[in-house]
């Protein structure tokens, strides 16, 4: 793995705040008061990433694009004139399959993006690049998971990308010399803006198509204020997200 993932995994909660109980456990005795400060924040920030309530409040800042209403669907050929699918990284080395295969949340956006296609006869880019440093690329694996398993055919693969800015910029040098300008781009509706900000940037014009929105009502007992171990990953994800979207408005003009 790079040293920045890994640097960046220790920075971003939950990391942080493992490390926080950790320097809470060592300063115990030697520094009292500073122990409990760490251990206050630390102990604090996961119970407050573990709880659903938090996850859906947090999202609704981030997931400001609408869902695409189900009859635009067979129109989407009038205002685009291909679908993206944007990757999700993998499950390495599934022993299931026998072969690295797409996470659940590229199984929903390839789930997604089948839908569209059948309704609107758009063709379909998958966007993705390698990981680990070894093939398949993502985009691979997302072709061939939606040629098996949802009977649609992929006509472009994009398979050099790490990032979502570098997923937008290797699209256009696939899709904007043959005059393909226009694109549904299917991603999670928190990640969206960013998606449809990269891509603006890159020369598109985008109409998003957002799947697996975590703002809505949770449907948790006690209205999501129990802590869930799937809550920490889902404000993990939300968390980098908005990292994201600050560095993206810095970082890339």
């Amino acid at each position: 793995m790079p040293l920045r993932y890994f640097i960046k995994q220790l920075l971003l909660p939950p990391g942080i705040l493992l490390l926080l109980l950790l320097a809470a456990w060592w300063l115990r005795r030697s520094r009292p008061r500073l122990a409990g400060v760490c251990f206050a924040f630390g102990f604090g920030g996961l119970l407050l990433m573990s709880l659903p309530v938090v996850v859906q409040w947090s999202a609704k800042a981030l997931e400001r694009e609408p869902p695409l209403a189900r009859q635009e669907w067979t129109t989407l050929a009038q205002r685009a004139d291909a679908i993206v699918v944007l990757g999700s990284g993998r499950e390495r080395g599934d022993i299931a399959w026998g072969e690295d295969q797409p996470t659940g949340v590229g199984l929903e956006r390839q789930r997604y993006a089948a839908r569209l296609a059948r309704a609107s006869g758009l063709p379909i880019l998958t966007s993705g690049g390698l990981h680990y440093g070894t093939p398949p690329t993502e985009a691979k694996l997302m072709a061939d998971s939606l040629r098996d398993d949802f009977d649609v055919s992929v006509r472009w693969q994009e398979g050099a990308s790490r990032t979502t800015w570098e997923n937008a910029r290797m699209t256009a040098d696939i899709l904007l010399p043959q005059g393909i300008k226009r694109v549904v781009v299917v991603t999670q509706a928190w990640h969206m803006p960013r998606a449809v900000w990269s891509f603006e940037q890159a020369g598109f014009e985008v109409v998003p198509a957002p799947v697996g929105f975590l703002g809505t009502d949770n449907a948790r007992p006690f209205g999501g204020w129990l802590p869930e171990f799937k809550s920490i990953w889902q404000s993990g994800q939300l968390l980098n997200e908005a990292v994201g979207q600050v560095g993206y408005s810095l970082f890339y003009r």
